[in-house]
């Protein structure tokens, strides 16, 4: 039997059925990882939702499990981090062979002073179970309604109204906006005729997750990330090792180009495969599957009432961990904003700047995830000439080990440079996501994220414009401060700086020395994508 037990979750008549309108502002089509998140940050800003899916159980599969410390930032103020971090497997070297022979290894987090490591390896069934769980603490501002499949719906410039089936018939809800949750199969996509643009590779790979009790790493306290070029296990091939909570490991085997899917995911050819790898250590197969790399994205994210989130919008190879990945930050760039909107905050205009710095962050994970698979994968000559150098001379000259790519991992977006950031200098620059640090008896980007944020370092006076203020190494202002007794913070940002925040935990602007005060309503009418003048006004 699987690992993971999955509990259906019961069909709930919902009020449509009965003439009763839900009047929540927001659908979301989609409860996975992305649509489940998507409602929380929303509810954390008092904005009710409906999330609808056709299915009932979380995702069968491990799927997504390698995330990121940036994601696990975000999940922290979403209410699921350290639940996380407490289930996930916590790695952070990685060793890279070329045959049976080690040619590289790295340690992604080397510095102390984070709340969260680099990647935690968690099953996305389980980050579901707990979005699920979470959302459900949430009763009167998200309604979570499973077997509910949409099959239609109808936007204007007011709203947008959906077609959804039951087993207990249709009915049509309302809302103000549609947030298209609903993956890399997106029907919210396909009912609008929009397209992806970028490449599909054809080459496949196999998932193989098995449960084995004697750790594959030697040391069962240990946890890394291994991958192979040409092994002798799988000649001519790659292959990649991840370990899973309890006691799962996922292998992930480069297929022939034009193989048959559905004969190389047989237990016939799958089981030699992995016992080539593990030896005689007893395993079972706990889930099977075959992709193939794509790295794609809609051209628009934003299509009036309509807007799309994840995979609905973008899609990278899974080499590199930028697929979860790059749908959390979408929710984290996105919640905020359409908050704003719909409490009148903000003009809907500010929607578009979620397609602007999202479009460029998926752009950014599709350059890299096509740059590992072209390595991975050469298409040409020259391409197949540089990877075989490339590996031969790794084995004694440390300048090729960098140049080898099995998946530039997930590192955060950053949005220097677009509109809603006011140009500035600082060690962390407008548009860079702030850094954690230990701070006072706890940890600094909790008391940044959620909400626009001015933080000081060192004696620098915070004016006040309405906005949460936040001290580091002050004393006898009139809003929190707290130490910096490891010494962290004020080397992570400086001493005598200030910077505004956005909800998402992206530095907005920087200011030296003082923060004047009409400098800083201007950089927060920027941030808010409106102009001082409307702000003052």
């Amino acid at each position: 039997m699987p690992a993971y037990s999955y509990a259906p979750q019961p069909f709930v008549r919902p009020p449509e059925l009965d003439g009763t309108a839900t009047g929540a502002p927001v659908a979301i089509v989609g409860a996975g990882p992305i649509g489940l998140a998507m409602a929380i940050d929303l509810a954390l800003q008092g904005i009710r939702s409906v999330v609808l899916d056709d299915n009932n159980v979380v995702s069968v599969g491990s799927r997504a499990i390698c995330w990121a410390k940036r994601t696990l930032e975000i999940f922290d103020r979403l209410g699921v981090g350290e639940r996380m971090l407490e289930k996930g497997v916590t790695w952070k070297v990685g060793r890279l062979f070329h045959g049976d022979d080690e040619v590289y290894s790295f340690d992604l987090l080397p510095e102390e002073g984070h709340k969260y490591p680099a990647f935690i390896n968690l099953q996305q069934y389980y980050v579901e179970q707990y979005l699920l769980e979470r959302a459900r603490e949430f009763p009167e501002l998200i309604d979570v309604r499973f077997l509910s499949k949409v099959v239609d719906h109808a936007a204007s410039a007011e709203g947008v109204t959906l077609t959804v089936e039951t087993p207990e018939g249709p009915y049509e809800l309302a809302a103000d906006w549609l947030l298209a949750c609903d993956g890399v199969k997106s029907a919210t996509r396909e009912r609008m005729g929009l397209d992806f643009t970028g490449q599909t590779f054809e080459e496949q790979f196999l998932i193989a997750d098995i449960e084995m009790d004697q750790s594959p790493f030697g040391d069962p306290g240990i946890a890394e990330r291994w991958f192979w070029f040409d092994p002798t296990f799988h000649p001519g091939k790659s292959a990649l090792l991840h370990a899973q909570p309890d006691n799962i490991y996922r292998i992930d085997l480069q297929l022939d180009i034009g193989a048959d899917a559905k004969l190389e995911a047989s237990e016939e050819k799958v089981i030699p495969r992995i016992k080539a790898i593990v030896g005689d250590r007893p395993f079972r197969l706990d889930w099977l599957s075959v992709y193939k790399f794509r790295c794609i994205k809609l051209e628009r994210f934003v299509h009036g009432r309509v807007v799309f989130v994840g995979d609905s919008a973008h899609v990278v190879s899974p080499f590199g961990a930028r697929g979860g990945n790059g749908g959390i930050q979408d929710v984290d760039n996105l919640g905020w904003k359409l908050a704003a909107v719909l409490k009148g905050a903000a003009d809907e205009t500010l929607i578009e700047s979620y397609h602007e710095e999202r479009s460029h962050g998926s752009a950014e994970n599709i350059l890299n995830s096509a740059r590992s698979t072209n390595f991975m994968t050469p298409k040409t000559p020259i391409e197949a000439l540089f990877r075989r150098e490339t590996l031969r001379m790794a084995h004694d000259q440390p300048f090729a080990r960098r140049l080898i790519n099995s998946g530039r991992l997930s590192l955060p977006c950053s949005l220097e440079g677009f509109a809603l950031q006011t140009p500035g200098e600082g060690l962390v620059r407008p548009g860079q996501p702030m850094v954690d640090a230990p701070v006072g008896n706890g940890w600094l980007l909790p008391l940044l994220q959620g909400a626009f944020t001015l933080v000081g370092f060192g004696e620098i006076a915070l004016p006040d414009v309405g906005v949460r203020r936040l001290g580091i190494g002050q004393s006898d202002h009139p809003y929190p401060s707290h130490d910096d007794r490891a010494g962290y913070a004020l080397q992570r940002y400086g001493t005598g700086v200030a910077y505004l925040v956005r909800p998402d935990g992206h530095a907005a602007a920087v200011f030296h020395g003082e923060v004047p005060e009409t400098a800083l309503r201007e950089a927060l009418a920027r941030a808010m994508g409106r102009s001082c003048e409307r702000e003052m006004a």
